[in-house]
Parts: structure tokens; sequence; C-alpha cells
């Protein structure tokens, strides 16, 4: 969203709450050769559900970044879990840089500050989800030390200060895998909600292809990354009219397919705005199943809707450019009327449902706020889900994104091992195979896995144990989508609920969090059910 006041019922906090100056550690960039590249369906349909942390790295005091200035808590890897568990897979990060730039001509960002981004990255990333970047409030003439501003006469600094500031940011992801995604900025536009003005449009063009230009010099994973950009305010309207131009992609990879683009559109959807956002009870109810007229708006129902978002296809999807509605959502009205949230599920299931019809992600909007005029899905200091019919009605739209458990910490000496009642297996008629590949992502006394499984063979497997040797001094602390014993040496992963069935060319992926002494080596002596993997 474009402005703190519209996002939620936390602003009253900021006068109250001191600028948390942590200086973070640093991580390791994660590996970046573990996912394949994905064209633009893939991707639309592997980034599934998506979740905005909204009102926390983009949050500022006086013009100075910090993640608690808004209200919300310090992000924690258990609140990512949770989201995880709930069945997302893509997760937006707000960003903003603001006061902690530099000054010209080298315009450095505070390294306290962009290891603290690294780190919330990370929480998302080790885990296997999808990752948004972006640059939210440094374009927003409301924030205090704005300086994207389109309409400024000085817009040779503002390009040099826009290039020098992603350049850094693209060098520190460099390594990263497919699964980050940068997006050149938020709802830019010269504030005033009208027609799109001249020459601000034309400057918000210049920055998209300026930020494409300087990711893609960056090399590394970011010469084939997914990158993201908006039009005028994110508006559909002004995006698919004459006035927004898609910056040309020159510099990207030569591995990429002459057919396919690596360039994303950014949207965000909160129509109708009485129902989505005001904040008050004049219409708190939304689409078809609306019991009263009088609550429900004139305007911006389902088939508005579906206009909309056909618009972003004919427009970009027909032609490779897979389109991300990055932020919707409505907010909480249940003071006024009881009924509010059945209406908020109704409402959420039919963007990301729309969406997924006319090929475009989606990323809910959650400011951390529960209660009155509130989006919030979770209680980020309990890590307790507050909505979960919003989520469902998400979830049921999107077709079925698994919710995951949350990782799980294996005991630390081996349970008795008793033999299983329906033992794995592949499928009579068939030729048994499989491929492993992982990634690790270390630090001084600690490191993450992620580890793909891949079934060659022309039968399914159904029920796996993956056995690998750990490194001598590793130890496995946690893990996600499998449980795992022993914690060291030769250890065994058997597969979660919902993984166990494998098709041929089907994968899966797992992952642990480990401790170790100096030694951060990848796992080795890969085996699926007996059989050696490539």
């Amino acid at each position: 969203m474009s402005s703190r006041a519209r996002k939620a019922g936390l602003a009253f906090l900021a006068a109250t709450l001191a600028f948390a100056g942590t200086v973070y550690g640093v991580t390791r960039p994660a590996s970046a050769d573990v996912v394949a590249q994905l064209n633009a369906s893939q991707l639309v349909a592997d980034m599934g559900a998506g979740w905005n942390l909204g009102n926390t790295l983009e949050a500022n005091t006086n013009g100075i970044p910090s993640e608690t200035a808004w209200g919300n808590p310090v992000v924690t890897q258990a609140l990512i879990d949770r989201v995880r568990a709930s069945g997302f897979k893509t997760i937006r990060v707000p960003v903003s840089y603001l006061g902690h730039i530099g000054a010209g001509p080298g315009y450095t960002v505070n390294a306290a500050w962009l290891n603290r981004i690294q780190e919330v990255v990370d929480y998302a990333h080790r885990r296997g989800l999808y990752v948004l970047i972006n640059m939210h409030g440094d374009g927003f003439k409301s924030v205090t030390g704005s300086w994207l501003i389109c309409d400024v006469a000085d817009q040779a600094t503002v390009r040099d200060k826009y290039q020098k500031v992603w350049q850094q940011v693209a060098t520190r992801f460099q390594s990263y895998n497919d699964h980050l995604i940068f997006e050149s900025m938020n709802e830019n536009f010269d504030g005033q909600y009208g027609n799109p003005t001249q020459p601000c449009y034309s400057n918000i063009n210049a920055y998209n292809q300026i930020f494409v230009d300087t990711v893609r010099r960056t090399g590394g994973t970011n010469a084939s990354r997914w990158l993201l950009v908006p039009g005028w305010n994110t508006n559909i309207d002004h995006t698919v009219g004459s006035g927004f131009v898609l910056p040309t992609d020159q510099n990207r990879s030569s591995s990429i397919p002459a057919g396919e683009q690596r360039i994303m559109i950014s949207v965000h959807y909160y129509d109708p705005w009485d129902f989505a956002g005001q904040e008050d009870g004049t219409i708190t109810q939304w689409g078809a199943g609306a019991t009263n007229p009088a609550k429900k708006s004139v305007w911006g129902q389902e088939d508005f809707l579906d206009g909309q978002l056909k618009k972003t296809y004919d427009k970009f999807v027909t032609r490779g450019y897979p389109v991300f509605v990055g932020e919707y959502g409505s907010i909480d009205k249940t003071t006024y009327d009881s009924t509010n949230n059945r209406y908020r599920a109704d409402y959420a299931r039919a963007v990301v449902a729309t969406a997924k019809k006319y090929g475009a992600a989606t990323a809910y909007w959650d400011n951390g706020w529960n209660g009155q005029h509130g989006f919030g899905l979770f209680d980020r200091s309990s890590t307790t889900v507050t909505q979960q019919g919003i989520i469902d009605a998400i979830m049921s739209a999107v077709g079925g994104s698994q919710p995951t458990p949350p990782p799980t910490t294996p005991p630390t000496t081996a349970p008795p091992t008793t033999p299983s009642a329906t033992p794995p297996t592949t499928s009579p008629g068939g030729t048994g195979g499989c491929r492993v590949t992982s990634a690790v992502n270390a630090w001084n006394t600690g490191l993450t896995t992620s580890i793909a499984i891949t079934n060659t063979g022309t039968a399914a497997i159904n029920g796996w144990n993956l056995a690998f040797t750990l490194a001598t001094g590793q130890s496995i602390v946690s893990g996600w989508s499998a449980s795992f014993s022993p914690a060291t040496g030769r250890v065994t992963a058997t597969n979660a609920g919902y993984n166990g069935t494998l098709a041929p060319g089907a994968s899966a992926t797992i992952g642990y969090q480990a401790s170790h002494t100096g030694n951060a080596a990848a796992p080795t002596g890969f085996t699926l059910n007996g059989t050696t993997c490539s």
C-alpha cells in the first residue's frame, strides 16, 4: 500500500517506539544451483499462495527504517515457519532504505540494515519459499526522507542514487537461487489519485529500465533471475494503458530460451475500496453471497474483478510476462458487522481464483494488525493463526497448496526402529531410479541444507526413506517436510504424510538445520529406499 495510514491502524504506536539499531550478523548467500529455470506459467504455479510481511522492514520513524517502528515485533524464524505451515509458498518482504542510505556519490546502504534484510530473507529462503524484496517507502511523498519521487526536478540525482542502491542489494544476493525475486519499487506515482502525468510516468519507466539493467549486470543468478516491475501506482488500468513501457532485457543470461521472458508485471487490487479499505461500517459485505444490499458496494464485484484481471492477461500474460498481484485484501470490519469475515474470505477466494484463471500469482496484504481495520492473518508475537477462514479460502482458490508442518526437532538419540506395517514400494512393472541435489547455506556454527529428491524411474514410489551421511561434526537440530533420525552420522529422512508418493519425474524438497564445528560440507551417499541416487 502507498501510505502508513492506509496500511493500518499501527500509526499511533510509532511515537512511542524507539528505533531498534541492533547490528545483525551476516549469513552466507544460499546456493544458486538447485532451482531449475521456470517459464512464466511454471513460475506462477510454483509460487502458489503468497503473503506480505507488511508494516515491518518498510516501517520507519522520522525516515529511519526499523522493523518495530509501526508496532510489529521483530521477525523470527518461528513466524515464517507458521506462515509456511499454513500453506503459503511465497512471501513478499516490503523494504525501505531511506535514512539508511549514505550521502552521495556512493550512497552506501548501512551494513547492519542490509544484513538484517538478508537475515529475514534467509528465514524464508532456507525453507524453500519464494521471497520478493522491493524498494517500498522510498517512493512515497508522505514518508519523511523519501527520495524516489517521479516529479522532482533533479532526476539525474534520483536515478544515480536508485542505481547505486539496487547495485548494492543485487550484489548482496547475487548467488541466491531463483526463489528470490527482486521488485523494482512499490506504488510509485505523483501522489495524486487521478490520471498519470508526464514526465512522471516516463520517469517511472526509466527507473524500471535502470533496475533491470543494474541487476542483470551484477551477474551470477541475477542474470537470469525473475524481476518484477510495476506501472503507475500498480494500478491495473494505468499499467495496461499506453503510458507503461516494458523495460528491455538485453543483458539477461544467454541460458534463457529466446522465446521466454524473465520480467513480471506488478499490480495491486483493493477494489472496491469502500469494502476493502475504507475505515468505517458503511460497506461490510461483498460478492454474490451478500445478504444486505445496503452493506454491499454498487461496484467492484465478481464481474469487475474478472474484467480487470483479464486485461492483464490480454496485455501481458499472452506475451509471456506473468502478472503478480502483489497486494490484495480487505480490512476487519466485524465491529460493525459480525458477518464481515465471511465476506473477507469470499473476497480473498475470488481474487486468488480469478488471478489463477488469468495466469497471475498473488500475495495477501498482512500488516500485522488484528482487530478493527486490520489486515492480519497471524498474531506475529505468538505466531498463531487469527483468520483461519480467510487462509482456508486462499488455499482452496489456489488449488491445494498443501499446508506443511513446521520444522520439528528430532531426538538427540535414535528411537527404537520398528518395521513399517506398509513398507515403501515401487509400483510393479517399472524401473526405479532417483536423483538428489542439495544446497548448503552455512554461517559460523550453523547451516541449513535443502535437498531435492526426484524419481527418475518409470514407476511411482509409494513411501520413501532417503539415507545420507552427514559430515563429521554436524548434528541436525530441526527439519521440515520429513522426519530425520538419528541426528548425526548416517541419517534417514522419512517422508511426511503429504509427500510420500512420487510419480515418475516428480520431485519432493526437504531440508534441515544443523550445527557444525567447522565442517559445513554437503551430505553424501544418498540412497532412496536402498537405491543409490545420482
